[in-house]
C-alpha cells in the first residue's frame, strides 16, 4: 500500500526534522568554549582603532639602540644635565630629578618644568647626538665620555665633547665640522643602526 507507507515516510521525516530543530543540550557549551576566543577577536580590533596621541613620555617605546647610548647605571643622559638648556640657555644646565621625563627608555632631567615641557612636546628636537658620547670620538668609530659642559649647538643638534686638562676634543672637531658630521653620523649609524 502505497498510501500507507508514504505516510509513514512523510511522518518520519517530520519526526526527524522536528527533531533537529529541538535546543541542543551541548549549545551553551559551545558557546562557553567560542566566548574567549571572540573576545580576543574584539579586543585584537579594538587595539587597532586610532586612539588620541598620548605624551611623549608613553607613547614611545624604548628603542633597541638603547644599549649603545651614554647612560649612568639610573639610565639619566647627559650625566644628569638639562637637554633643553643646551639649547634655550646656550649653556650646561644641571638638571632635577623633580623635573625628570623618560624618552625612548632614557631618562632625561631638567631644570624647570617650562623645560621639561618644552623637551616633552618635541623630544627629537633636544635629545643629543650620537647617544651623548663625544661626537668627535664618534667621527673616528669610538664611544668616549663627555664632559657634559663641553658642547656645541649646530643646524639644531646637540653635540657634546670629551674634555680633560690634556685634551679638549671640540678643537679637532671645529677644525672640519661638515667633515667630522659626516663621519661620526655613518659610524653611529653603524654602531646604534639609528
Amino acid at each position: 500500500m502505497p498510501g500507507k507507507s508514504s505516510a509513514n515516510e512523510n511522518s518520519t521525516l517530520v519526526k526527524h526534522d522536528i527533531a533537529l530543530m529541538k535546543p541542543h543540550r551541548s549549545i551553551p557549551r559551545t558557546l562557553a568554549r567560542h566566548i574567549p576566543l571572540c573576545s580576543a577577536v574584539v579586543l585584537a580590533f579594538v587595539s587597532t582603532l586610532s586612539l588620541p596621541a598620548a605624551p611623549a613620555e608613553s607613547k614611545v617605546k624604548p628603542t633597541a639602540a638603547i644599549q649603545h647610548y651614554n647612560l649612568g647605571a639610573d639610565k639619566v643622559a647627559i650625566k644628569g644635565y638639562d637637554p633643553v638648556g643646551y639649547f634655550t640657555q646656550n649653556a650646561a644646565v644641571k638638571g632635577k630629578k623633580e623635573f625628570s621625563s623618560q624618552y625612548r627608555g632614557v631618562t632625561y632631567l631638567f631644570s624647570s618644568d617650562a623645560n621639561k615641557k618644552l623637551f616633552t612636546a618635541a623630544p627629537e628636537k633636544y635629545v643629543p647626538t650620537y647617544g651623548g658620547w663625544c661626537a668627535t670620538a664618534m667621527a673616528k668609530g669610538e664611544k668616549v665620555e663627555i664632559d657634559p659642559t663641553n658642547f656645541k649647538v649646530t643646524n639644531g643638534r646637540l653635540f657634546l665633547f670629551f674634555k680633560a686638562f690634556y685634551a679638549n676634543a671640540i678643537k679637532d672637531w671645529n677644525k672640519d665640522e661638515p667633515g667630522q658630521t659626516a663621519k661620526a653620523d655613518a659610524n653611529w649609524k653603524k654602531i646604534s643602526g639609528e
